[in-house]
């Protein structure tokens, strides 16, 4: 099994599928600039099918350590059609990963639904913690100020904060216009820092200036969720995937 970060991410473990979509979300590049290394203990949350899991697995299974906090298991009760799907996804991944243990190692896990569960660890459990594209999500159920304090609360001083999240289009500087899955950068950044983090970088790695972020369905009419069906599928498979932010967040310490 190969250890560094080029060779997973071509790994013909992974499916072609996922291995052609590198091309726009750039994991050596993002994960590079986030300061990644093998000794690490690392958080992944909400990592859905597992296709950033896939590389951050085997990358870390034999110095370091992966938690993922997955989408809480329907016991049955949930009425929300969106999380029930959510959990379903959630489940395959556990399944997968206890199936070819082989290359994924040990990978720990934790239920993370807030606002009702919200445990991602123990304090200080963890050198780095990495969020792609669910910014949005929290921010349209309320919850994104809560679980950036969350995440402050399990890294370790310095540790560092990844996010990748759909940028909006900027129309000023104090004002952006975001339609469904967009948020404003500097509006992330605000509550970032306001749940106690300090910005430390910003990386223009997955930017897509081809994304004009005016789509009926918003991000979700792009690759690879093509929501508008075949309605201007060739336009949007042009397009590529979104555009978006990727910053680099440090849990400062005071001196």
């Amino acid at each position: 099994m190969p250890s560094d970060l080029a060779s997973l991410a071509e790994h013909p473990f992974r499916s072609a599928e996922d291995r052609a979509r590198n091309q726009h979300r750039h994991p050596v590049e993002t994960l590079t600039f986030f300061g990644i290394q093998p000794s690490m203990s690392v958080l992944e949350i909400w990592p859905a099918r597992g296709w950033y899991t896939e590389i951050l697995a085997p990358y870390l299974k034999d110095q370091g350590k992966l938690t993922i906090a997955s989408f809480r298991v329907d016991d049955g009760t949930m009425q929300d059609d969106r999380k029930i799907f959510w959990s379903r996804i959630s489940e395959r991944l556990t399944q997968r990963i206890l199936k070819h243990n082989a290359h994924f190692g040990t990978v720990e896990q934790t239920e993370f639904d807030p606002p009702g569960y919200m445990y991602l660890g123990l304090a200080q459990q963890y050198d780095m913690v990495l969020s792609f594209r669910n910014a949005h999500i929290w921010n349209e159920q309320g919850y994104l100020l809560d679980v950036f304090r969350a995440v402050f609360d399990v890294l370790k001083p310095q540790g560092v904060f990844g996010i990748v999240e759909h940028r909006a289009s900027r129309v000023s500087e104090i004002s952006s216009s975001a339609v469904e899955g967009y948020l404003d950068e500097s509006y992330v950044i605000a509550v970032a820092e306001q749940a106690g983090f300090k910005l430390q970088a910003k990386s223009e790695v997955n930017a897509n200036s081809r994304d004009t972020k005016d789509y009926p369905k918003g991000v979700y009419a792009l690759p690879p969720t093509l929501a508008m069906g075949t309605v201007e599928r060739a336009r949007y498979l042009a397009i590529g995937e979104s555009d978006r932010m990727t910053l680099k967040f440090v849990k400062a310490t005071s001196e």
